[in-house]
C-alpha cells in the first residue's frame, strides 16, 4: 500500500478525521472563505426556514479537503440540527440499501452522499423520482412474482459532494435546486482557520507561524490543520510546544514540505520533466513510467495542484514545465522558440 501523503487532501485515517471532527465549525457564521457559497446558503436557508420546508437539494462540488463534508453538516445545524444520515456513492450498490435511508426519513432530514458521482446508474435513476415527487418504485420479491410498490417518502433534502462534476450525469445535475463549487482559500483564509484551530487545541505560537504553515498548505483546510498536528508535535519534543516560524520550517523540512507546499513526489515529476524531458512535452504515460508510478496518481493527486500554481501547462503535445518550475528547483531555464501552444486551461 502506497504511502499517505503528509499534503494530500484526502482524510488520513480514523484519528485525523475525528480531530477533523473536533474542530469542523457548527455554524454558517463560523465558516472561513467560500463567501459567494455562503452567502447563497444563507439566503436559501432562511427562505426555506420562513417558509417552514426543507430546504432545497444542495450539490457540492471541488477538489478534497475543502470542507465539503463540513459544509454538510452546517447546513444540518443550520435547518434545525437534524443530523444528516451520512454515507458515499461507492457505499450504495443496490436499490434496497437507499431504500433502507429514505424510508426511515422524517420530514426535514439530510441525506449526505460523498462522491455521488460514483453511485451505480441504476441506484442514480431510483433516485430520481425520489427527489423530484418524493416517491419511489421499489420491487418487492424478485423473479416472475415480483410486484412493483410505489413508496412515498417524507419530504427530505439530499446533500450531494462530488470532487468530479463532469462525471455526474446532467439528469441527476438538473435535480439539485442549488449547485455550489468550492474553491481554494487564500493563504488570509487559511490562517483565519489556523487561529480557530490552534485556539481549540490551546496552542503557543507566534502570528508568522501560523502564515508560514497556511502558505504550505495548498489552499487546503484539511493540509493546513495536517501540518499544524505536525509542527505541534515537533514543537512540544523540541521546542517547548511554542510555534515559531523557525520551529514550523525546521518541522517542515523534516516531513520534506517546502515553502510552497511541495513534497518529494512534486518535486519528483517536475524533475522528471525538466531533466529526462528536457522540460516537455512530455505525454503522463511516459512520465509514469519514468517515475514509475500510476498514471491516475500523477493526474488525479500531483498535477492539478502544479497547474495551480503554474509550474506546468498541458499542451496538446504533452505537460510542460513553465519558468517558475525551473527556478523553483534552481535548474537554469533555456528558453524554447517551439513552445506549443497550450490547450484551453484546465486545473484539473
Amino acid at each position: 500500500m502506497a504511502r499517505q501523503r503528509l499534503i494530500s487532501s484526502e482524510p488520513a485515517g480514523p484519528q485525523e478525521e475525528g480531530l477533523n471532527v473536533a474542530l469542523r465549525p457548527r455554524r454558517l457564521s463560523d465558516m472561513v472563505g467560500q463567501r459567494p457559497v455562503l452567502e447563497k446558503l444563507e439566503i436559501a436557508i432562511a427562505a426555506a426556514r420562513e417558509r417552514g420546508e426543507p430546504l432545497e437539494h444542495v450539490l457540492l462540488d471541488g477538489p478534497p479537503g475543502l470542507g465539503k463534508t463540513t459544509l454538510a453538516h452546517v447546513i444540518a445545524n443550520e435547518m434545525g440540527g437534524h443530523r444528516p444520515q451520512v454515507t458515499s456513492g461507492p457505499a450504495i450498490a443496490r436499490q434496497g440499501e437507499l431504500m433502507a435511508l429514505l424510508t426511515n426519513f422524517d420530514t426535514g432530514d439530510l441525506l449526505f452522499i460523498d462522491e455521488i458521482h460514483r453511485l451505480p446508474k441504476i441506484v442514480e435513476e431510483f433516485l430520481y423520482p425520489a427527489m423530484e415527487d418524493f416517491r419511489v418504485d421499489f420491487t418487492i420479491e424478485g423473479g416472475l412474482s415480483g410486484r412493483v410498490m410505489n413508496f412515498a417518502l417524507k419530504r427530505f433534502t439530499l446533500l450531494g459532494a462530488t470532487t468530479r462534476a463532469g462525471l455526474l450525469s446532467g439528469a441527476m445535475r438538473d435535480r439539485f435546486g442549488h449547485r455550489l463549487h468550492l474553491d481554494f482559500y487564500s493563504t488570509d483564509e487559511l490562517v483565519t482557520i489556523l487561529h480557530r484551530s490552534a485556539g481549540l487545541l490551546k496552542l503557543k505560537y507566534d502570528e508568522d507561524a501560523l502564515v508560514t504553515v497556511a502558505a504550505r498548505s495548498r489552499g487546503t483546510p484539511r493540509v493546513a490543520n495536517r501540518l499544524l498536528m505536525r509542527v505541534r508535535a515537533y514543537a512540544q519534543v523540541r521546542a517547548d510546544g511554542a510555534l515559531t516560524p523557525t520551529v514550523v520550517d525546521d518541522a517542515l523540512d523534516i516531513q520534506q514540505v517546502d515553502a510552497l507546499g511541495l513534497d518529494e513526489l512534486d518535486r519528483a515529476f517536475l524533475t522528471a520533466l525538466i531533466k529526462v524531458y528536457n522540460g516537455g512535452p512530455a505525454g503522463i504515460e511516459a512520465l509514469a513510467a519514468t517515475m514509475g508510478q500510476e498514471r491516475d496518481t500523477l493526474e488525479d493527486v500531483v498535477e492539478p495542484y502544479l497547474l495551480q500554481i503554474g509550474f506546468v501547462i498541458r499542451t496538446r503535445q504533452g505537460r510542460q514545465a513553465t519558468k517558475a518550475a525551473y527556478e523553483h528547483l534552481g535548474v537554469p531555464f533555456v528558453s524554447r522558440d517551439d513552445t506549443p501552444t497550450a490547450d484551453q486551461p484546465s486545473l484539473f
